[in-house]
């Protein structure tokens, strides 16, 4: 549950940091009616590798904890939509992350029908992952 809390505090302490990068709306509207903006490039930022693994592992967290009965599956779908909130600047982006937590979850649904000794191994070994990975991605990238 402690690994759980810092993974959650690491996400939402890299949020504000990761968010201050999205480009800031106008002052004011223009006088004439403008032609839509272009959607921003959808380049790739130097951690979306990372954070396509941690939208996986939040992905079959949220299954393994779910099916294990743990007091903590109902946040990690929540975490997820945060981590899209925070990094889904662009709808390409938000498919990557989404499809990412889609694979994770989906992966381990197919294996477990019930909560075995190795869905909780399993679901130990991604908390422990998920939480070096935010730490690192909040070290290097988060301020």
């Amino acid at each position: 549950m402690r690994r759980a809390l810092v993974l959650l505090a690491c996400l939402l302490a890299a949020a504000p940091a990761l968010a201050q990068n999205r480009p800031k709306p106008a002052a004011k509207p223009p006088e004439k009616e403008a032609p839509a903006p272009a959607p921003p490039p959808d380049v790739p930022a130097p951690y979306d590798r990372d954070l396509l693994r941690l939208s996986e592992i939040i992905g079959s967290l949220s299954f393994l904890r779910e099916l294990c009965g743990n007091p903590d599956a109902s946040e990690w779908p929540a975490r997820m939509k945060a981590l899209l909130d925070a990094e889904g600047t662009s709808q390409g982006r938000r498919d990557r992350l989404a499809g990412a937590y889609n694979r994770g979850y989906g992966g381990y649904a197919v294996t477990y029908r019930v909560c075995t000794p190795s869905a909780v191994e399993a679901a130990s070994r991604f908390i422990a992952e998920g939480e070096r990975l935010s730490v690192a991605l909040a070290g290097r990238f988060g301020g």
